[in-house]
């Protein structure tokens, strides 16, 4: 009845339908930024939750921090952080999107995005993870590593995940993006790293050719 008479006000956030994650993909680094919560138990400490900042182009983790909650001044942090470490030289900065978890819809982070960050924030489509699939399937594909070991001290478990986020953005190669690194892609290499191994490839064949006909020759 409150919606019907017009006297609850639209949220400050844009919803993302299902389907436009496939159809609006992103097109260059920055362009939307995809972050979420995950958690680990450190035994004799309770639980902590790791709060990334993940590039939806390139898959690039360009923060991460692992808080003791996952509230909205954690957010602020992880995304504060996150815009000096991109060093991003337009005013133009990149879309957040998250799930819609109480810290990610709250007023205080909505009001620190629009007006003292001017960052656009988009929110998946609610009971669809699939909106924020990257940053989910980096999360799953992380802790399937990272909890192989138990941990008893957050430092521990930070030195854990420098090791993952470090091979994991530079030496990983990802079928999604020509099986290049986050960082080949993040970094403005790619074109370079495809060209060269169009090159290696196609001198390869010219190779497999010389050596046939060869063989060819002498069996005649």
């Amino acid at each position: 009845m409150l919606k019907q008479r017009d006297l609850i006000p639209a949220p400050n956030h844009f919803l993302l339908s299902a389907a436009n994650e496939f159809k609006d993909k992103t097109e260059f680094v920055h362009q939307m930024w995809q972050t979420d919560f995950t958690y680990f138990k450190i035994i004799g400490w309770g639980w902590y939750y790791l709060s990334t900042i993940l590039d939806d182009y390139s898959r690039y983790i360009i923060h991460w921090e692992l808080c003791d909650s996952m509230k909205a001044e954690d957010v602020k942090r992880t995304v504060d952080t996150a815009i000096k470490k991109a060093k991003l030289k337009t005013k133009v900065k990149p879309k957040l999107l998250s799930d819609n978890g109480s810290c990610y819809v709250s007023i205080e982070l909505k009001s620190y995005l629009k007006d003292d960050l001017r960052m656009k924030q988009v929110h998946g489509k609610p009971m669809h993870p699939q909106t924020q699939g990257k940053i989910e399937r980096y999360h799953r594909t992380m802790k399937n590593v990272v909890k192989l070991n138990h941990f008893y001290h957050p430092e521990e478990l930070i030195q854990a995940l420098e090791k993952f986020v470090e091979n994991y953005n530079n030496k990983r190669y990802h079928e999604s993006i020509n099986n290049l690194t986050p960082a080949d892609v993040y970094f403005g290499r790619s074109e370079q790293i495809l060209e060269k191994r169009k090159q290696t490839k196609a001198e390869s064949i010219r190779k497999r050719r010389q050596i046939y006909n060869q063989q060819k020759l002498v069996s005649l």
